[in-house]
């Protein structure tokens, strides 16, 4: 279960950068030797470790949000706490990543964990995947998180005060102390804060995430790569008449299924704004092959993101799907566009 963390916060302590360097540089040589690597991992900066340095498992035990910042496969994270922006359906287990708070309102109790949306693939209800104190860990999480902590050759605990099960010392099953206490392995922490598990560390740094990764990266000769936001948007353009059709645009998760990013949709010629899901808009003009239709679309916005235009080469009854990228530090887009989308049919069921 999820237990109450302390009421008060730990006192502070800053290392020197030069101490932080020698920690770094040990950290680094300690992940080039090692064979087989198991990562407890908050910044998705490391992604290229898993070229570099395969490792078994990552699984940060205790993301909160802004989850799409990361490019490892799901399969390989292990969120023990939940996500904020992460809800999934009751029936069916698709789960759903959102550009949006995707938690209950709770105006039923806190174990009432319903978003008050419904599956776009069984019509399920979908509920959020916080866990609040109290409850039960997700067991699927839990036990990759276990299971990798038992062959991991190191755990690196970042920005955590390491007070609240699993992570905590208390019990002594837990994942630090796994990795800590086994022999040939090894433990690193690095906050601002003393952990109870100081004591078993092997590397302990007391310094920001962001200085000791920066510095670490260097270490391995490992750039760290820029943050792309990427989207998956499919038109479709249906023949209703001989000189109506009907276009729907639609964002979608990396199996098709139907997902949230778009706030509105403008066809250009049209007076008629789409601004809410789904985004359908009815041209009653005439439509030749190979006409150009241009959409104005409008994101969340979390990431500063502006509007895009879609320029789709009109081609008969079709669907079409378009990988969009965005980098935030540029601020620019980039479209590709890819074959018809093939439909999932069968349901990914996770372990309860």
């Amino acid at each position: 279960m999820a237990e109450t963390a302390p009421k008060v916060a730990a006192e502070e302590r800053r290392e020197s950068l030069a101490a932080v360097d020698r920690e770094a540089d040990a950290l680094a040589k300690q992940i080039k030797k090692a064979s087989t690597l198991s990562f407890s991992l908050v910044q998705a900066s490391l992604h290229p470790l898993a070229k570099r340095y395969p490792a078994r498992a990552c699984f940060p035990p205790l993301i909160r949000s802004k989850p799409l910042a990361l490019t490892l496969p799901k399969e390989r994270i292990a969120e023990l706490h939940g996500n904020s922006n992460r809800e999934a359906c009751k029936d069916c287990n698709k789960e759903y990543m959102r550009d949006f708070r995707a938690v209950s309102t709770y105006k039923n109790g806190i174990h009432d964990h319903r978003t008050g949306r419904k599956c776009a693939r069984c019509g399920g209800t979908l509920v959020d995947s916080i866990i609040n104190f109290g409850e039960n860990l997700p067991k699927r999480d839990l036990d990759l998180a276990y299971q990798h902590a038992e062959l991991a050759d190191l755990c690196l605990v970042l920005g955590s005060s390491v007070t609240i099960t699993p992570a905590c010392i208390t019990p002594a099953c837990t994942i630090p102390t796994i990795v800590g206490e086994r022999k040939g392995a090894k433990l690193a922490v690095c906050n601002l804060q003393k952990t109870p598990v100081d004591g078993i560390t092997d590397y302990r740094i007391f310094t920001e995430t962001d200085i000791l990764m920066a510095k670490l990266m260097e270490k391995l000769d490992l750039p760290i790569p820029p943050f792309i936001l990427r989207r998956r948007l499919i038109v479709k353009v249906e023949t209703q008449e001989e000189d109506r059709r009907k276009v729907e645009v639609t964002g979608v998760d990396s199996d098709v299924t139907p997902v949230t990013f778009l706030q509105s949709v403008r066809l250009e010629g049209s007076r008629r704004i789409a601004r809410a899901e789904p985004y359908i808009i009815h041209v009653r003009d005439a439509v030749k092959t190979g006409a150009e239709m241009k959409f104005d679309l409008e994101f969340m916005g979390h990431y500063n993101e502006p509007n895009l235009e879609l320029v789709h080469s009109y081609n008969g009854n079709e669907e079409v799907l378009y990988l969009l990228e965005y980098n935030p530090e540029t601020g620019e887009w980039t479209i590709e566009r890819q074959e018809t989308p093939e439909r999932v049919v069968e349901c990914i069921v996770l372990d309860p």
